[in-house]
C-alpha cells in the first residue's frame, strides 16, 4: 500500500468501474485521494456503488454512463469528466467482455462484440483522452491497460478475447513510444486468475469452476486478491511510477510460466458438455 495522500489531487476515470477489478481499483485511488470517474453501461450499477464507495471512503466519485465501443459517447464522457473536476490524470482502462467456447461454435458477431468492447473500447478512450491531454500541451499523463497472460501466450476456447487483448498489448507498446515526448506514460497490467462475481460465473459455469479449480495451475497455489492488483494499479498511475513506461507487469503468481494458455484445460469437455455450457451463458433453461 501507498502512502496516504499519494493520489491527491489527480482525476482517474476507469472504464468498466462499476463492478469487479474496476470497483477495487476505484476504491483504492479514491482511499490515497484521488477523485474518480467511473463507468460502463449501466447507470444503475455505476449510482450504487459511486454510492457505496463514497460513503466507504469518504471521497468524490462520478458515475457516467458510457458504451465504449461508440467514439461519440467517450467523447460525452471526457467532457463530462473535466465539466465536474476541470482535468483528468489517469485513464484506466478496464472495460472487457469474455465468454468460453470452441472457436468453430462463434459467430463473427461473437468476435466484433469481444473486439469491439476490449480492443476498440481502449483504442476509442486512449485516443480521446490522449488527444485531448496533447492539444493542452499538458505533462505527467498515464494510461493503464488490462490486459491478460494469454495476451502473449495465446489460449484456446477464449480466441476472441485472445485476439482483443493482443491488439491491447501491441497498443500500450507502441504508444509508450510515440506518445513519451507529450509526457504521456502507456503501462499494462496482465492479471492471472482474479475471481470477480458474474464474470468468473460467465467464463466457468454450473460446477466448472470445481472441475477447473484455477488455483491448481497457479505455483502460489491460490487465486489473486482484488486489493493485490488494486494496489499495483494505483502505484502505476502514481508519479511514483514516472520512469515506467511501456511496461507489462503480470500478476499471476507464477501461472504463465507453469503452463501457456489459460483456459487450454477445457479441452477435456465433451461437445455434450458444451451444449449444456452453452445453455447456462445464454440463460436457457433445459
Amino acid at each position: 500500500m501507498m502512502r496516504p495522500g499519494a493520489l491527491e489531487g489527480r482525476t482517474i476515470v476507469i472504464t468498466g468501474g462499476g463492478t469487479g477489478l474496476g470497483r477495487s481499483m476505484a476504491e483504492a485511488f479514491l482511499r490515497l485521494g484521488a477523485k474518480v470517474c467511473i463507468t460502463s453501461r449501466k447507470i444503475d450499477v455505476l449510482r450504487a456503488t459511486a454510492d457505496e464507495l463514497g460513503k466507504a471512503t469518504g471521497g468524490t466519485v462520478l458515475p457516467v454512463a458510457c458504451d465504449v465501443r461508440r467514439w461519440q459517447d467517450v467523447e460525452a464522457l471526457l467532457q463530462q469528466v473535466l465539466e465536474a473536476f476541470g482535468r483528468v490524470d489517469g485513464l484506466v482502462n478496464d472495460a472487457a467482455g469474455n465468454f468460453i467456447s470452441p472457436t468453430e461454435r462463434l459467430s463473427s458477431k461473437a468476435f466484433e462484440t469481444i473486439i469491439g468492447i476490449v480492443l476498440m473500447g481502449t483504442v476509442n478512450c486512449t485516443l480521446a483522452f490522449g488527444k485531448h491531454w496533447i492539444k493542452q500541451g499538458e505533462k505527467d499523463k498515464t494510461v493503464l491497460n488490462i490486459t491478460t497472460t494469454y495476451a502473449w501466450t495465446g489460449s484456446g476456447y477464449v480466441v476472441p478475447s485472445a485476439c482483443a487483448k493482443a491488439g491491447v498489448l501491441a497498443l500500450t507498446r507502441s504508444l509508450a513510444v510515440e506518445w513519451a515526448r507529450y509526457g504521456i506514460r502507456t503501462n499494462a497490467i496482465a492479471p492471472g486468475p482474479f475471481p470477480t462475481p458474474g464474470a468468473w460465473q460467465r467464463l466457468l459455469p454450473g460446477d466448472l469452476a470445481e472441475q477447473f479449480d484455477m488455483a491448481k495451475r497457479v505455483p502460489l497455489g491460490r487465486v489473486g486478491e482484488h486489493h493485490e492488483l488494486a494496489d499495483l494499479a494505483a502505484y502505476l498511475v502514481s508519479p511514483f511510477s514516472g520512469y515506467i513506461n511501456g511496461e507489462v507487469v503480470t500478476i499471476d503468481g507464477g501461472e504463465w510460466l507453469k503452463g501457456a494458455g489459460q483456459f487450454n484445460m477445457l479441452g477435456a469437455l465433451d461437445a455434450g458438455m458444451w451444449d449444456a455450457i452453452e445453455r447456462m451463458v445464454r440463460g436457457v433453461k433445459n
